[in-house]
């Protein structure tokens, strides 16, 4: 059973169905393994838990928001 682990900041349910379905489509044509067997895993960290660029993703989410 072929497993496509995925890993990022916070995501809506709306995301991480949207990234399940997207992520599957795409191994099963890459791949020609049938649907039924791929297992997606989607670990979740708190936005102040991962940085980038010395910020947080919490700090940067804010920045972005604030900028008109």
């Amino acid at each position: 059973m072929p497993i496509i682990s995925f890993e990022a900041g916070q995501l809506s349910e709306a995301v991480k169905a949207d990234l399940i379905e997207k992520l599957t489509n795409t191994a099963v044509e890459v791949t020609g393994i049938s649907k039924q067997l791929f297992f997606v895993a989607i670990r979740e960290y708190p936005d102040n838990s991962i940085a980038v660029g010395g910020k947080t993703v919490a700090q940067l989410k804010q920045e972005v928001a604030a900028k008109p």
